[in-house]
Formats: C-alpha cells, structure tokens, sequence
C-alpha cells in the first residue's frame, strides 16, 4: 500500500512540476516577445518603415510588400505624431490565432499616447520562427470603439 501511495505522490509532483515548467515557458516567451517588440516599435516611431519590414517575421512579409507597409504606415501611423507614452496594457501567450497557422504566438497590447491622437491601443503579435527567434508578425492599431485585433481563438467548454 505503500508504494501505491507514493507512486501517486510521485505523480501528482511530476505534474506539478510540468505546470510550473510550462508556465515558466510561457512568461519567458512573453518577456523575449516584449523586448523584441519594444525594438521593433522604436523603428516604427522612428520613421524608418523599411527597416521595421525587414525586421517582421516571414507570415507577415507575405501578406503586404515593404512597399504597401511603408504607404500604410504613411498613411495611417505618421499622422498620429510622436509617441508621448506607451504602457503595456497585457502580454499573452498562445498557440491559435485566428486566420493563422498553428505555432507559438504572444500577443502584446500596448496604451499609446500619440502628440496628435489621445489614447490608442497598439496591438503587436509576435511569432516564434522556424529558426527559434521571436519576431513581430502583426501589428494594429486600434481607436477607442472599434474591436482590437488579432484575437486567440476562446477555446469551446
């Protein structure tokens, strides 16, 4: 009886230890995400479109040209001026984004205070690349009334 006893203490330790494993993963993917977000916003607010292109992960190079990034952001992000602040407003870990393919993803939100536009929420979505490096593979905008993007996928009970 026993050894019964002690195999299930064993386990229930094991899984425990699994857990606490599991989740330190995910709060270190979160904190490399927000540095290498961090950098890849000082590109953006410093003008330097191109280079913050480069910079992105390949799902994102597919989907727009450096080209049509470099007009978006002319056209969308410049008119708001200089950053006054930003603050991270949540970091999350996933495995499912919509419209994406399976992978490693951290979501990270962000309340910005631009000179010619109150509050916003900039949403930058970094993805683990094959090669084993986090890079920015979505970046948002969102103004105060519309729904922030990209979402992960809720998950059915």
């Amino acid at each position: 009886m026993k050894s019964r006893g002690s195999i299930v203490v064993i386990l229930a330790l094991l899984g425990g230890l699994i857990f606490v494993n599991q989740l330190m993963a995910k709060e270190k993917a979160e904190e490399v995400a927000l540095g290498v977000s961090s950098k890849w916003l000082s590109f953006v607010d410093n003008g330097d479109y191109s280079k913050s292109w480069e910079r992105t992960a390949e799902i994102f190079r597919a989907m727009v040209t450096k080209g049509e990034w470099e007009t978006k952001l002319n056209t969308f992000r410049k008119p708001l001026g200089k950053v006054s602040e930003r603050k991270v407003k949540s970091k999350q870990f996933t495995t499912t984004i919509s419209n994406a393919p399976q992978g490693e993803y951290v979501i990270l939100e962000y309340e910005t205070v631009f000179k010619n536009k109150q509050s916003v929420t900039e949403t930058v979505t970094c993805v683990m690349g094959k090669d084993g490096k986090w890079k920015v593979g979505g970046y948002y905008i969102t103004f105060p009334g519309q729904e922030s993007q990209p979402s992960a996928e809720k998950k059915k009970e």
